[in-house]
């Protein structure tokens, strides 16, 4: 029978801090760690004050309780403070060994009793220090992202509603793809309001950023125009009205917004389109393609002026109108630095295969051939309302 070789684990070297103002525990740490061949880098501090400027690059702090500037679990709390990801251990005396339990609760990753302690202990309870507290960072992590993941739950749902709509003469499509890690929320937003029986409201907005902080005041103005129409506010006001609250509510100056806001008469089949710095929806009716050739205003919040007003008329009853924010036209198209624009996008609504994707798949399918192009994910976030009449095309 032959012996099989077992290869050796290497564990990871570590470096640890001695906190001790007394010489012969601190020479009797070292030697048995020494002792116990163990793959330990050991610094040596005698006051806490020293130890601050020693934490660089430390993985576990062994600290003991009774310092010449720090006593006790204080003393602990002030280490805590300033320790960053390095675990701590502490040292006590046999007659101070609840002292160790306290530590612990304190945040401490274990306590270890002086004279009672041999190398190989030692050795373990330094490694799985640096173990628990890098367990502990990773459930905190963890949590962490939990909560921004509920956070952006609770923020979609003030930034994507259902439509406010009973109508059955169009259909409304909407589609939204965060471009941020972890799919959390940015500042896009979009809404469609009824009012009466043939008159339809659809906004869609992008708040400069792509924080919780843009995505919060992109709920507020969503709101905000929601009440407004449905109060009966003149279309011409809305904006305006709009822009005031973006003023008030922003967490500073330079933070804008662009708005494309369009008003449906379904009676006559036309529609009023307002532009604030926004890129122009999209026309797809009688097989072509086109994008909406309306005056574009100013940004909403830096230079408060009245948003232009186009009127469009729709050709027959088989029409759609698409809305979207500037991420699905910001990629690149794989050709030099060229991004895709209003025209890249006109291009891909404009191939054979659009046309057979069905109405509502239709954004997906837009944003997937954007990616393609882009040869990857887009940067930004997207948010489209695809708005049809009839067959759509």
């Amino acid at each position: 029978m032959t012996e099989r070789s077992v290869t050796p684990v290497l564990q990871e070297r570590l470096s640890v801090l001695l906190v001790e103002d007394d010489e012969g525990d601190a020479f009797l740490v070292r030697e048995l760690l020494t002792e116990a061949e163990a793959p330990f880098d050991l610094r040596v501090a005698t006051t806490l004050r020293e130890a601050r400027g020693l934490l660089h690059g430390i993985h576990c702090v062994l600290l003991d309780l009774g310092l010449p500037d720090a006593e006790g679990i204080d003393g602990l709390r002030k280490l805590l403070a300033v320790a960053g990801s390095a675990a701590v251990c502490v040292l006590t005396g046999r007659s101070d060994e609840h002292l160790g339990v306290a530590a612990v609760a304190e945040g401490a990753q274990d306590y270890l009793v002086k004279g009672q302690v041999d190398g190989v202990l030692l050795t373990r309870a330094l490694r799985y220090a640096v173990e628990r507290k890098r367990a502990d960072e990773n459930s905190q992590r963890l949590r962490e992202i939990e909560l921004r993941q509920a956070e952006s739950a609770r923020l979609e749902r003030g930034l994507l509603p259902q439509p406010l709509m009973s109508t059955d003469q169009v259909a409304v499509h909407t589609f939204y793809r965060s471009g941020r890690a972890l799919g959390l929320l940015g500042g896009d937003f979009f809404d469609v309001v009824q009012v009466g029986d043939d008159k339809l409201h659809v906004i869609v907005g992008d708040v400069c950023g792509h924080g919780v902080d843009e995505a919060a005041l992109g709920v507020e103005l969503r709101v905000a125009w929601r009440a407004l129409v449905l109060a009966g506010v003149h279309d011409d006001l809305i904006l305006g009205s709009l822009e005031q609250v973006l003023m008030s509510e922003r967490r500073a100056r330079e933070v804008f917004a662009t708005v494309a806001s369009v008003t449906l008469d379904l009676a006559g089949n036309k529609a009023v389109v307002r532009l604030a710095g926004h890129p122009p929806p999209v026309l797809l009716s009688g097989g072509r393609v086109a994008p909406v050739e309306a005056r574009n205003g100013i940004v909403l919040g830096v230079s408060p002026r009245p948003t232009p007003a186009t009127e469009v008329e729709f050709s027959g009853d088989d029409w759609s109108l698409l809305m979207y924010t500037d991420g699905l036209i910001e990629g690149h198209t794989g050709v030099a630095h060229e991004r895709l624009d209003v025209n890249g996008l006109r291009g891909l609504l404009a191939e054979p295969a659009a046309r057979a994707v069905p109405l509502a798949a239709l954004p997906a399918w837009l944003v997937g051939r954007a990616e393609h192009a882009n040869g990857g994910p887009l940067a930004d976030d997207v948010a489209m309302l695809l708005i049809s009449r009839g067959n759509g095309r």
